[in-house]
């Protein structure tokens, strides 16, 4: 299964009963393991989870912690980037050249890298003491 499929199929399962906005990711690790995530959306906001960041931890729930390629798709005009909170995430098991494909379900793309979604990211390089 390629990562557009795994992330257009996961978006279907999006627990979405207030935004009524369904979000799919899909990861690739080093391993070629592919890790889908969709939004799962509380009532008690904003408790709740996005699509890249279920991905991400069904990633590392399955023991890997490197991201080589991302995709993303919602239901929108326009292809739409990850929440600022996500790119963090994002940038935390990608290296910054990592692609990241923001795609929208009738098939508009728009190809990205971590670094063009969260330029100066904050990093372990920053939690060094001197």
């Amino acid at each position: 299964m390629s990562l557009k499929d795994a992330a257009r199929s996961v978006r279907e399962n999006a627990y979405v009963p207030y935004s009524h906005y369904k979000v799919g990711a899909a990861i690739r690790a080093p391993s070629g393991a592919i890790y889908a995530g969709c939004n799962v959306e509380n009532v008690a906001y904003p408790e709740g989870t996005c699509a890249e960041a279920g991905a991400i931890a069904a990633m590392v729930a399955a023991g890997e912690t490197e991201i080589t390629e991302v995709y993303v798709v919602a239901d929108a005009e326009h292809p739409v980037p990850p929440c600022g909170g996500c790119r963090q995430k994002l940038a935390e098991f990608a290296r910054g050249d990592v692609k990241v494909t923001l795609a929208t379900i009738d098939g508009r793309e728009q190809t990205v890298t971590v670094s063009d979604l969260l330029p100066g990211a904050f990093s372990a390089s920053h939690m060094d003491r001197v």
